[in-house]
């Protein structure tokens, strides 16, 4: 079992407690001592029965905790874990290059395609170059941009989502914020390859939605996914942060309401207490999800493709009169 280094969230502190009795025993324990086997044994018990107990019952506002996990897997550790032959490319070609979006060549399983992700950074540093996976609109043309490439050489676009929202910045809005991401949502509705998309943890406004319309949308077991953050909807609502877990109710944000509501294809189940305890299985899921879609999509016609599509959009909102 793994555990958080310097990070710990409210609700797992009985779990943290359990844990650090185990590794205290286990460090008294020898091959001789019997009683310890057994007590270690015995401990071990309550803790996968707690942690599967705790984690049946999270409220919306844990689950978006639980995607925040300071230890939680970073696109580029599934990219690291599973797509081979990487090639990353950068620049959108008419202002910089924008670290919060990485995009590159690679091979997820027998796929060759174009990969796309928010990129949160790994520390202190690399987080503020990041800003913390919030993009620009140079991250959003340098993303669109390469899938106009992949389109040329006929390759699927694969794209993981995590991020609390576009850059909210001057200097962002000044050279076109809005506009990027909406060109963005009108291209890759159209863009002549498959297009998947995975929210591996937060998935926030039109920061998401900027690299995530496609034919399939996969959502990890504890991800969130919403048009706007829970401390942002608490400041409009109720002009304060401190309501955020009232707003999270209300959002619908969790996997399980995305997908009841029709915006979400399919949950990937991640291990048990979450990706961050057991990265190794929360990668196998994702790119057995991915490895699957890509397969099945290559079989439409790229007209039949593109009008699902267009097809699944515009079902999404419909309402009907009693």
């Amino acid at each position: 079992m793994s555990t958080a280094s310097n990070f710990q969230l409210d609700f797992e502190k009985p779990l943290i407690e359990l844990e650090g009795q185990i590794a205290k025993l286990e460090k008294a324990a020898n091959d001789e001592t019997q009683g310890y086997v057994d007590e270690i044994g015995k401990l071990r018990s309550s803790h996968t029965a707690l942690l599967k107990k705790t984690y049946k019952k999270l409220t919306p506002w844990q689950t978006v905790q639980v995607a925040r996990h300071a230890n939680r897997p970073l696109a580029t550790d599934y990219i690291k874990a599973f797509v081979k032959d990487f090639c990353e490319l950068h620049g959108d070609r008419h202002f910089g290059d924008d670290p919060a979006i990485i995009t590159g060549f690679g091979r997820i399983g027998p796929h060759k395609c174009l990969v796309v992700a928010h990129h949160k950074g790994k520390d202190t540093n690399e987080k503020i170059a990041c800003h913390f996976g919030c993009a620009h609109p140079e991250g959003y043309r340098k993303a669109l941009a390469k899938m106009q490439l992949a389109e040329k050489f006929s390759l699927p676009i694969v794209t993981f989502i995590d991020t609390p929202g576009a850059y909210p910045g001057i200097g962002a809005e000044q050279r076109g914020q809005a506009e990027a991401i909406a060109v963005n949502l009108r291209a890759m509705a159209r863009l002549r390859v498959p297009i998947l998309s995975v929210v591996i943890g937060e998935g926030g406004s039109g920061g998401a939605l900027g690299i995530g319309v496609g034919d399939r949308l996969g959502m990890m077991q504890y991800a969130w996914y919403s048009v706007i953050s829970p401390e942002g909807c608490a400041a409009i609502l109720w002009k304060t942060g401190e309501q955020a877990a009232a707003a999270a109710e209300q959002l619908k944000l969790t996997a399980k309401d995305n997908v009841d509501l029709g915006i979400v294809d399919e949950v990937i189940p991640e291990p048990l207490g979450a990706a961050h305890r057991d990265p190794a299985k929360a990668f196998e899921a994702v790119e057995e999800w991915i490895t699957r879609n890509l397969r099945e999509l290559k079989r439409y016609k790229i007209e039949n493709l593109i009008r699902r599509r267009y097809g699944k959009y515009r079902r999404m909102g419909e309402v009907s009169d009693g």
